[in-house]
Formats: C-alpha cells, structure tokens, sequence
C-alpha cells in the first residue's frame, strides 16, 4: 500500500518524477547508496521523531547526524525517534521505506540543510525497494517543508 501511496502522491503532484525500484533492498543509507549507484550522502533519509506531543519527519543527508543541540534549540524540546509499529502506524511506510511522500498521516516535514549541498538525492519512496531522484528543493515544495539546521 505504502509504494502505491507515494505513486499516486508523485501522479497528482509531480507526474514527471518516476519511482524507481530495485530488485535490492535499499533498507538502509548505504544499501541505497549501493541499489541506486550514488554516494551514501546523496540518500535523502527521513527521520520520524516525537517532539513533545508532536510528531514530525526530518529529511536530511544519509551521511548527515542528528544534533540533538539544535533540534532542542529548534523545537524546544528533547526529540525522541518513534519506534518501529509507530513509524508505520503514523506515516503509512515500513522502516526502510520512509518518506515524506504519500502519508497516511500528514505530518509536518523539515529538510535539514544538509541537502542543499546537491542538485539530485534520492529519498526512498515508501518501501524497501524504491526511490526517487529529485532535486532537494523541489523536494521541499512538493512536501510544503520547512528548511533547517539541526544535523
């Protein structure tokens, strides 16, 4: 259901962009890295945190680390990553599949500037097995995303 989400979402929105699938998991930053032939920091990898009573995605680098710091300092309190049934019970996608496309929840997104550095990432597309190339500030339009500091 999750890939068929975000293939409608891109349909409605953004019918240029094709999701990409790969007979191998792209589970994690570096198997993506691998399945799509780019360098880990060009994974865009979406990160599902509670913030208080809030839930939010953050979509940073693959390479990219979370600052604890500047999320604090940002949200104004202590975030806490969701566990494993939450992230598909609020976004609608599998651990590994997580994107900030084609929500079963809307959630409010944020990039962390750690994208800006690149034309093209490739953020995963609601399951294990595929993506898409975009451009991170086409990304952050079509998911009405905040930009920030917090990696």
């Amino acid at each position: 259901m999750s890939l068929e989400s975000v293939r409608a979402f891109f349909a409605e929105k953004a019918p240029d962009i094709a999701v990409i699938e790969s007979t191998e998991s792209s589970a994690t930053v570096e198997l993506a890295a691998q399945a799509y032939g780019v360098e880990p920091d060009r994974i865009a990898k979406t990160l599902s945190l509670r913030i208080g009573e809030r839930v939010v995605l953050i979509v940073a680098s693959g390479t990219a680390r979370m600052d604890n710091k500047k999320l604090k300092a940002h949200f104004g309190a202590k975030p806490k990553m969701l566990g494993l049934d939450e992230v598909a019970a609020i976004t609608g996608h599998e651990v590994g599949g997580v994107c900030p496309f084609g929500l079963k929840t809307p959630l409010p997104v944020y990039c962390d500037i750690s994208l800006k550095a690149f034309d093209e990432v490739v953020p995963a597309a609601g399951s294990t097995h595929s993506a898409v190339r975009i451009a991170p500030f086409r990304l952050a339009d079509l998911v009405n995303a905040e930009w920030v500091d917090v990696c």
